[in-house]
């Protein structure tokens, strides 16, 4: 009853208690409170339509023998509903009730003995406050830059990038250049090379191969898993390879 004070409108709530228990009960909270509001509720009947919201500012819930209340998440929100802001929660109870407590809205969970004291926030559940902003609007405002924080904050030590390349660099690559093997990926023949880059890099001629299954210059989908063709374009029969490079750059 440490609790307590004068004046403190009381709910308590009780299952299956004893009335002789409960008369003694009442009659202790109203010597605590100077004769202040003491009202009894039924557990299993109470709802938040049942009391007027913000009602009671001391809760007491499960104190009397047999402790046979149940303080589920629906019972939780109803008492928070009906204490007033600021208004405290004792609950006993031999099971955990801290993340409960905190997950339906109580601040300040205590717990000794297993009884619980929780405090709803001084505000009132729902209630809504509008911000009072000036006529200008916001403005974030950046000191400095990331370009800046790398460099010092000194614009002219930032590289230009087209500094960087030489004439070699803008030339068009030679389309005989870009062609690579397709085994390898790379303009470098692979050990039975048999599409002709081994000779073209060593300076030499070949013929163009002749396909065995004449399905070769259909493009890949035609194409078996050792032809040598496997990644190049479609081409006519008898004619070279060649890559198309008249797309613009």
């Amino acid at each position: 009853m440490n609790t307590l004070k004068s004046g403190d409108n009381v709910l308590v709530i009780w299952k299956g208690s004893d009335q002789n228990e409960l008369s003694k009960i009442v009659a202790d909270i109203q010597s605590a409170t100077n004769n202040g509001n003491v009202v009894l509720e039924n557990s299993e009947m109470i709802t938040e339509t049942s009391r007027p919201q913000s009602s009671f500012t001391i809760i007491l819930s499960n104190i009397v023998p047999p402790h046979s209340v149940t303080h589920n998440d629906s019972l939780l929100a109803t008492l928070i509903r009906l204490l007033k802001p600021s208004g405290k929660l004792v609950a006993k109870d031999a099971s955990d009730l801290s993340t409960a407590l905190k997950l339906n809205g109580f601040l300040n969970v205590t717990q000794a003995n297993g009884v619980y004291i929780a405090e709803k926030p001084k505000f009132e559940v729902g209630s809504k406050a509008q911000l009072k902003l000036g006529s200008k609007p916001a403005v974030w405002k950046l000191d400095d830059t990331v370009e800046a924080a790398w460099t010092g904050g000194n614009d002219d030590d930032i590289i230009d990038s087209d500094q960087l390349l030489d004439e070699d660099d803008l030339k068009r690559p030679d389309k005989e250049s870009l062609r690579v093997c397709a085994t390898t990926g790379k303009r470098k023949a692979c050990a039975d090379c048999s599409c002709g880059l081994a000779e073209e890099l060593n300076g030499q001629v070949k013929e163009t191969p002749k396909s065995s299954c004449g399905s070769c210059y259909l493009g890949d989908a035609f194409r078996c898993a050792t032809c040598p063709y496997l990644g190049m374009p479609a081409f006519k029969p008898g004619e070279k390879v060649l890559l198309d490079l008249k797309s613009d750059i």
